[in-house]
């Protein structure tokens, strides 16, 4: 049993990849885009998962390749700075955690596995057959093929777990709020810094990063339980349905928008998180978001990929017999569940913090962060309110 199939050439099956061959594995990943996809907004690498990427010697890249933002700022309606920070206070890190480009990190990845594992670029799997000795896979382009054993690592709407598990109408809770970047030009001529602006239900931010003469624009509003057609994977309906969420809202918000329209690398979904009984069905098996999505809120989703293929090819690798990968699957759910819900539990609470209600609420918060800018010792408060982020990211042992 060594010839693996895995659906997604992201960051958790890029991983998976690596470990599985170092494990002496065949695997194959299948990758919808037709190239490894660069670029993208920038994630953290935090506790565990740092353990792992030191595992595969890629620690001291990914540190040449952080993002390098040097602090944060929190604007009002008219651009004035409310409050500031140094960048990693903002985002929370601490003790050598960070912050890189996903597009960076899957290159890395991607580079460190070509030479070893067998890609299939511009394709996907439309049929999966288990035939209690192998997987039957179709794809869209390729021949079909035989597998031992199928990984689902393609994301939030895994077509993969739609084919083994059913519908993601099962499986995918949606928060109350979307989530849309892309990239645009740096017309405030930000150097490796970040602004937030804070409205009603709504919250904007542009930031730029290290090695990028651009910016990036993120905006995260609360859509609740009328979400209208916000499912509809039409781009020119997602850009229509955002404008409209900001469409009353001031400072830089409009020349951010307009940046939407030429952006190849626009992005628009729910903040949703995936929960699910069990993580594998006979011989196929989830992880990385397709498994237990966490939401761009926890700020774990990447952490939460690389420790779960890590821990997945560790269990495999003690397969000796067809009947193995059952015992190997159990075990992967039984070492990452208690991680998987600490992590999850990050995003519903971040959330509500980042995205206020009401006028009131987001007054109240201007005016703390004005008062705690000039507190002395702001920055053991602040971690306090970021402990909870470093408890889950270590929240599991790699070699128990």
């Amino acid at each position: 049993m060594r010839n693996v199939l895995i659906s997604g050439g992201g960051v958790a099956g890029t991983a998976l990849a690596y470990w599985l061959h170092r494990n002496g594995f065949a695997p194959t990943v299948v990758e919808r885009a037709p190239a490894v996809r660069d670029g993208g907004y920038k994630i953290d690498i935090r506790g565990a998962a740092l353990t792992v990427v030191e595992r595969m010697g890629l620690l001291d890249e990914v540190r040449r390749l952080r993002t390098d933002v040097q602090g944060a700022s929190v604007v009002d309606a008219t651009g004035r700075r409310v409050a500031s920070m140094d960048g990693d206070t903002f985002g929370g890190r601490e003790h050598g955690d960070a912050e890189i480009l996903r597009g960076d990190l899957s290159r890395l990845l991607h580079d460190l596995t070509e030479e070893h594992v067998e890609y299939l670029f511009d394709d996907s799997i439309t049929s999966l057959t288990d035939t209690g000795d192998g997987v039957d896979v179709t794809f869209a382009n390729a021949e079909p093929r035989r597998f031992d054993l199928v990984v689902g690592a393609d994301g939030l709407h895994s077509a993969t777990r739609a084919l083994a598990f059913g519908d993601e109408s099962r499986y995918v809770t949606d928060l109350g709020y979307h989530v849309s970047i892309f990239s645009v030009p740096n017309h405030l001529d930000l150097d490796r810094w970040e602004l937030t602006y804070v409205g009603p239900g709504r919250t904007a931010l542009t930031y730029s990063t290290a090695r990028d003469a651009g910016a990036k624009a993120m905006f995260l509003f609360a859509t609740g339980t009328e979400r209208g057609g916000l499912r509809d994977r039409d781009r020119s309906r997602q850009q229509q349905v955002l404008a409209d969420a900001y469409a009353d809202e001031g400072w830089e918000i409009p020349r951010l928008l307009s940046g939407m329209a030429d952006a190849d690398d626009f992005y628009f979904d729910s903040l949703s998180q995936v929960r699910m009984d069990s993580w594998s069905t006979g011989r196929v098996v989830l992880v990385g978001d397709a498994a237990y999505a966490a939401s761009a809120a926890s700020g774990q989703g990447t952490s939460l990929a690389l420790v779960g293929a890590y821990v997945l090819a560790a269990e495999l690798a003690g397969l000796a017999e067809a009947a193995d990968h059952t015992a190997a699957f159990a075990a992967y759910e039984t070492r990452m569940r208690p991680f998987v819900a600490r992590n999850q539990a990050l995003g519903p609470a971040n959330i509500k913090r980042m995205v206020l209600r009401s006028k009131a609420q987001v007054r109240m918060s201007m005016l703390l962060l004005g008062l705690l800018a000039k507190l002395p010792g702001r920055e053991r408060l602040l971690a306090k309110v970021t402990a909870p982020i470093q408890a889950a990211a270590n929240a599991i042992d790699l070699d128990g």
